[in-house]
């Protein structure tokens, strides 16, 4: 990319009424290999953030959010030491979500469940949760 320009990344967090959050492992075939993480991706040409969360959380989980539901909690301009190329925008969507519905993606994710803050801050702890930092 040129100086100046940048891609939109999102970052879909799925809360449901307990108060926890649905994560995705990572396939061994994808960069941080079997990293548990939230869902998420890039944009394409066209798509803004809202469409781009409710896109890859369907190609990642086969789940349909409700748009409703969701709501743009940060806006982030994630930098190497180097550079910036990239806008994250964080979601957060409060939506139950039957875990034996979700469709994982071959080429994607591999595994999925539900998580509270606690056992994600531990994940992080122990290195098996991406932040992408």
């Amino acid at each position: 990319m040129n100086k100046g320009e940048y891609h939109l990344e999102v970052y879909v967090w799925i809360e449901n009424d307990n108060g926890e959050y649905l994560i995705s492992q990572r396939t061994p075939n994808k960069t941080r290999p079997n990293m548990w993480e939230c869902t998420g991706g890039n944009a394409v040409v066209g798509d803004d953030s809202l469409t781009t969360a409710l896109k890859e959380t369907k190609e990642e989980l086969g789940i349909i959010l409700e748009p409703q539901n969701g709501r743009m909690i940060k806006h982030l301009l994630p930098c190497s030491d180097i550079e910036c190329h990239g806008l994250a925008d964080v979601w957060l969507f409060r939506q139950n979500v039957d875990i034996s519905t979700v469709i994982l993606a071959p080429d994607e994710t591999c595994n999925a469940m539900w998580a509270s803050r606690d056992e994600i801050n531990r994940m992080i702890d122990e290195g098996t949760f991406t932040t992408w930092e």
